[in-house]
């Protein structure tokens, strides 16, 4: 994903992540009351930002960098089940606990907003309230795909179906097309990939080194990804051409 410079004093209207966030449909009136209430936390690659269980007194979206959403059961078996991407939304308003252990899995800023003041002015707010209701509703669809994913797709869909994903949302946050080339750096390590699409590290190694050598992909060094036709990266990921997994 593309690396952002973000100073923290950066004002709402200049965020690179503006565009796709929460606050996407502000006017400037309510931006300045998002400035009274918001603050930017770093983590490093690594740290937890919150254990399942524990109280949430913040709210936000991810600027840059990514995280991972894992649940632990009770004989300490845990399983990812979902990745935050920038702009992705981390927190409930209404829900005093945290559901999952979100961790930052790359250095990660986030733009928090404090709890309380963020649900008040959720209430006085439509603009903010309407656009959480749709990017809650694009969540469930994702999850709803990703349940195809993990549970009908061959090792190989699974790999281009990720690789897609990412390559999209990355074109997304810096508006571009996706009618040439799509070059992006890939977030996760193999040994993470494995872990979330429920793979071994050698099944997503023979997969990669595959879709290489078909000229799907291609590679500079192990995270730096060129997708030259995502046509063709959409239809090995056994999507439909207009990009039947949603971003």
């Amino acid at each position: 994903m593309s690396q952002i410079d973000l100073s923290v004093n950066q004002q709402c209207g200049d965020c690179p992540i503006r565009h796709r966030a929460v606050c996407a449909r502000c006017d400037s009136d309510e931006l300045e009351r998002l400035e009274d209430i918001k603050y930017y936390r770093r983590f490093e690659a690594g740290q937890t930002v919150i254990w399942s269980g524990d109280r949430m007194d913040f709210v936000g979206s991810v600027v840059s960098g990514i995280a991972t959403l894992t649940q632990t059961m009770e004989d300490g078996r845990t399983q990812m089940v979902g990745l935050l991407l920038p702009s992705d939304f981390v927190g409930r308003p209404g829900r005093e606990a945290a559901a999952y252990d979100v961790v930052a899995t790359t250095d990660m800023v986030m733009c928090c907003f404090r709890k309380a003041p963020f649900e008040e002015m959720m209430e006085r707010t439509p603009h903010i309230a309407q656009r959480l209701l749709q990017m809650t509703l694009d969540e469930l669809d994702a999850a709803r795909e990703w349940m195809l994913v993990l549970g009908r797709k061959t090792a190989r869909e699974k790999i281009a179906s990720l690789l897609s994903i990412i390559a999209r949302r990355d074109a997304t946050l810096n508006l571009a097309g996706l009618g040439g080339p799509v070059t992006f750096a890939l977030p996760l390590t193999r040994e993470a990939m494995a872990d979330y699409l429920g793979l071994t590290l050698e099944t997503v190694s023979r997969q990669v080194s595959a879709l290489k050598k078909d000229g799907i992909i291609s590679l500079e060094g192990k995270r730096h990804i060129t997708v030259p036709d995502m046509t063709a990266l959409l239809e090995e990921a056994g999507d439909d051409t207009d990009g039947g997994m949603l971003i």
